[in-house]
């Protein structure tokens, strides 16, 4: 019998004695807040996972996170929570040369200082610096100690507030589809995180999905990396469709972000959207950097003199709610504002001013028979907007 085996038994065979720990009523104002580091994503004591398909930006955007919690502002459009904070970007994959470069091209675009990171960005490359916290021997599945201990020490020392580990795969040794295997490992970076009063981010890739949307279910491997996370997000690069519905002529250097842990990742409009942008460096280099895009908005240049302008036009007109008829309310709305609805964007801005204006009771929908005496929905004005002379 191993030694390993022996001592196994041997502590298997300890008595072992569990305690219910009853629960002490304080009062609510001395409850120990949530200790959040990054928006909603990232907080104290807990892991946390971005997961991406190759190729969409995703190292883009993580120095991007890591140079706003760095500077404390929300240049890629999350808030840092109470101030910079101290980041440590450990990227397992990529030489330190490339990580210098997007580090640099993403603070030259974003118009930062060096002084303004200057102590509260360490970087690091996995072909310097290996980092492997677990392994699979003839023991089976296991932490590997000193690692961990070398770790949390280095994150003590130094008052890290947020570790990136890119990627969580590159991280460990053990099989990536064993769900008890990777189980024991977030778990064991959730007690890092614990001991260090860190954040830790584990940035993981999507297996093939063809053109099915990604969701949180999309990660490659063991789904206990994502069940085991306390915040989840997806990054999705946008579809062909979306970018014609956003006037865009290509939709490869646009991606969103959604929170999909629970499924409930926000619709194409409403999501947070980014956009790639080549920076150009004094090296003769070009370099990617991310950015918040903003989706388009459908009343960008209306005014309340144009909504009256439109309720005059449709007034008693029985224009059809169905954007499918031939008597399309959308219509006679592009016609008032000057809009070409052959453009898909145009088209999708009418639909959006259509559906706000209905919810608001600007225009409501009515039934109405038609010559056949056919019940029909159609378009009617419902609140009038008042007579302006100017929209000043």
């Amino acid at each position: 019998m191993s030694t390993v085996k022996r001592l196994q038994q041997a502590e298997e065979a300890r008595p072992l004695k569990l305690t219910a720990t009853p629960f002490a009523w304080k009062e609510p104002a001395l409850l120990p807040r949530r200790q959040w580091v990054y928006g909603t994503h990232l907080i104290r004591g807990y892991v946390s996972v971005t997961v991406a398909p190759s190729g969409v930006g995703k190292s883009s955007l993580l120095i991007g996170d890591a140079l706003a919690l760095a500077t404390g502002s929300n240049i890629v459009g999350t808030n840092v929570v109470d101030g910079p904070k101290i980041v440590w970007l450990w990227n397992l994959e990529d030489p330190r040369d490339e990580l210098d470069l997007r580090i640099t091209a993403s603070i030259q675009y974003h118009r930062l200082l060096p002084e303004d990171v200057e102590g509260r960005l360490f970087r690091d490359s996995g072909r310097d610096q290996a980092l492997c916290t677990a392994k699979q021997d003839e023991a089976g599945c296991r932490i590997i100690i000193p690692v961990v201990e070398a770790l949390v020490a280095e994150l003590i020392d130094r008052k890290i507030d947020v570790l990136v580990v890119d990627p969580f795969v590159s991280s460990h040794g053990v099989p990536e589809n064993d769900n008890g295997a990777i189980d024991m490992v977030v778990k064991e970076w959730g007690r890092i995180a614990g001991r260090a009063n860190c954040a830790i981010e584990l940035v993981h890739h999507l297996r093939k999905l063809g053109n099915t949307e990604a969701t949180v279910e999309s990660s490659r491997g063991a789904i206990s990396l994502v069940g085991a996370a306390r915040s989840v997000r997806v990054l999705t690069r946008m579809t062909e469709d979306d970018a014609k519905k956003a006037g865009l002529k290509d939709h490869r250097s646009h991606f969103k972000i959604g929170d999909t842990k629970n499924n409930l990742a926000p619709p194409s409009s409403k999501a947070e959207w980014f956009e790639l942008h080549s920076e150009h460096l004094a090296n003769g280099e070009s370099v990617g950097v991310v950015a918040p895009w903003q989706w388009p908005d459908a009343f960008d240049g209306v005014t309340i003199s144009d909504l009256r302008a439109v309720q005059d036009a449709i007034d008693g007109r029985n224009y059809r709610v169905n954007v499918q008829a031939t008597e399309w309310v959308g219509k006679k709305v592009a016609e008032v504002l000057g809009l070409d609805l052959s453009n898909d964007a145009a088209k999708e801005r009418v639909k959006g001013m259509l559906k706000t204006w209905i919810k608001s009771g600007a225009l409501i929908e009515v039934e109405w028979f038609d010559e056949n005496r056919i019940k029909r929905p159609v378009v009617a004005v419902g609140t009038w907007a008042p007579v302006r002379t100017s929209d000043a």
